[in-house]
């Protein structure tokens, strides 16, 4: 296992030199000067010089990449144009809201996902397979901004049953009350693709000649589902999930805006409002670096289910 990780997390450093470059690029291509917004529009030249001298914009842009480079390895992500804050506090400050709201609504995804896929598999071609296909491509029809609005009407400004907007903790940390809706926005088209799949696998395994030699041997149903089936099916699931995982946190983007929770996809979407670039840069690092992270985490699940694959 300790190998598995050593050659793992080396292979990851190809993927993550890939990820500053592509976020190195995507700040030299976004239309604005970040000098002209440091220092104002009524800024003089000699002000704007002094500016871009201060954020390295008059360096080759090799040399700029390799600045951003090394600072990212000692932990420097640079310093907010507007605020003048280090983007590291800013985008950790605000990160634990997100991580909360895509973990749990990749649980919620997997529960219910898991049982409509085996209920699905198990009940094949009957009224409740239909029901459950036909509600999961509902569910993953519908966008996370309407389903957000739509919750919001219904349950809190109708009802009043639920904490509608923000995470007020000091700590970041939602509570219960606050974080069922945006959970339940965010999970749902999740919890629809893990219930298709999770069918697809199930149908598959289910007709496999080891099943049908536990059921010869009186196993009971119960255990040839759960035991046998549903854990050679879960693999490809599996992957699926932290595929998942990396959507939740881009569609944290958009159900962070909607509910008003100032996690790290609201503070990207108001950097790229103000045109403060680090800290759009940072932010988009800091998200592909859990990408990376979700997916070694995937491989080892796939050890964990399956005896049988070799990490090595």
């Amino acid at each position: 296992m300790l190998k598995f990780l050593g050659k793992r997390l080396v292979q990851t450093i190809p993927v993550l030199i890939g990820v500053t470059v592509l976020t190195f690029s995507m700040m030299l291509l976004i239309p604005g000067d970040p000098a002209q917004i440091m220092a104002g529009e009524s800024a003089s030249p000699a002000q704007l010089e002094a500016a871009r001298e201060r954020l390295g914009l008059n360096d080759p842009v090799p040399v700029q990449y390799y600045n951003y480079v090394s600072g990212v390895v000692r932990g420097d992500l640079g310093s907010s144009i507007r605020s003048g804050r280090a983007v590291s506090t800013e985008v950790f400050g605000r990160l634990a809201p997100t991580v909360e709201l895509a973990f749990y609504s990749t649980l919620v995804s997997v529960f219910i996902g898991l049982i409509a896929g085996v209920v699905s598999a198990v009940r094949r071609y009957t009224f409740i397979d239909s029901t459950l296909m036909i509600g999961a491509l509902f569910g993953l029809s519908m966008p996370n901004f309407w389903l957000g609005l739509m919750l919001i009407q219904w349950l809190v400004i109708g009802t009043g049953w639920f904490q509608g907007f923000g995470w007020f903790q000091a700590s970041g940390w939602g509570t219960p009350q606050q974080m069922i809706l945006p959970v339940i926005t965010l999970g749902t088209a999740g919890s629809a693709i893990i219930a298709r799949m999770t069918r697809s696998s199930m149908l598959e395994v289910i007709e496999q000649d080891y099943i049908q030699t536990a059921r010869a041997k009186g196993v009971s149903e119960k255990k040839v589902i759960y035991k046998h089936a549903l854990r050679n099916a879960m693999v490809p699931v599996v992957t699926v999930v932290g595929l998942q995982f990396g959507s939740l946190l881009g569609g944290a983007v958009i159900t962070e805006t909607v509910f008003a929770i100032n996690g790290l996809g609201r503070l990207i979407i108001n950097s790229i409002r103000a045109r403060d670039f680090p800290i759009v840069q940072g932010g988009v690092l800091v998200f592909a670096f859990l990408f990376v992270f979700v997916n070694i985490l995937v491989d080892i699940i796939y050890r964990l289910l399956n005896k049988r694959i070799d990490l090595n």
